[in-house]
């Protein structure tokens, strides 16, 4: 059994076909991310109605200059109110398209690391060329117990730092590119039982599918990499990643 811990699927084409694939792939879950308004209550509409789907709720740091405090206390609320919102989030900074200003960014963030905290869900991380930024408001701002860093794509160094944070690091389909061998030595270096793996579908294809619509089914070729890295079976990466994936949302 493998869940895919981060995909868009409202961005799907197919979504009832990406489904049934997947769950002819062995993937039993999949958490279907929020980033803003739109986006948040789909997920939580289509965690409501399908099984597998599960939702989170959150605010991208894309859009961090268009939020007010009344969307905030809206996300809050699906997160605290609604039963299958398993997390907040996607949070975070992007410090390499700058689609929003820094400062506005961080205040964004900054208030939904409190917010994980308050309804005591999952924190659900974007960090791009911010690191240091990252983890200095995930602390000032009151870390809350679980948080994982989403489609992480640091080396060993910020691998590090996640984990002496207490953070999963979730692992996409990155970890199957040629070029990606800092990412690779960061899952060498991450311990089993902190690892998740996900696809961001419809993003970041992996090997053999580049070029592709990414989709959930695909996620059995993250697990297929981290275990070639780890030299331990695909089984095994699929079962650790699967529990950790369980205590990481609450599903334990």
């Amino acid at each position: 059994m493998l869940v895919d811990t981060h995909c868009h699927l409202d961005m799907l084409e197919d979504l009832d076909g990406a489904l049934e694939r997947m769950r002819a792939a062995g993937v039993a879950r999949a958490v279907t991310i929020g980033v803003d308004r739109a986006s948040s209550e789909w997920s939580v509409r289509a965690a409501r109605t399908h099984d597998q789907i599960w939702a989170t709720v959150g605010l991208h740091p894309h859009d961090a200059k268009d939020q007010s405090d009344e969307l905030l206390s809206y996300i809050e609320q699906l997160a605290s109110t609604e039963q299958r919102v398993v997390g907040v989030g996607e949070a975070g900074l992007d410090y390499h398209y700058d689609n929003s200003p820094r400062e506005r960014q961080r205040e964004v963030y900054a208030k939904q690391v409190e917010m994980a905290r308050r309804v005591g869900k999952a924190l659900v991380i974007h960090s791009r060329e911010a690191w240091d930024d990252t983890f200095s408001i995930l602390a000032s701002a009151g870390a809350p117990e679980r948080v994982v860093f989403h489609c992480f794509s640091g080396g060993p160094e910020e691998a590090r730092r996640a984990l002496d944070a207490g953070a999963t690091l979730s692992f996409a389909g990155v970890v199957t590119f040629k070029n990606a061998q800092d990412l690779r030595e960061a899952v060498a270096l991450a311990p089993l039982d902190r690892i998740v793996v996900e696809t961001d579908a419809p993003f970041l294809t992996p090997a053999p599918h580049r070029g592709k619509p990414n989709e959930p089914a695909y996620v059995s070729l993250v697990a297929e990499a981290i275990a070639a890295v780890k030299g331990v079976s695909a089984d095994e990466v699929a079962r650790a990643t699967s529990a950790n994936a369980a205590r990481l949302f609450g599903w334990a």
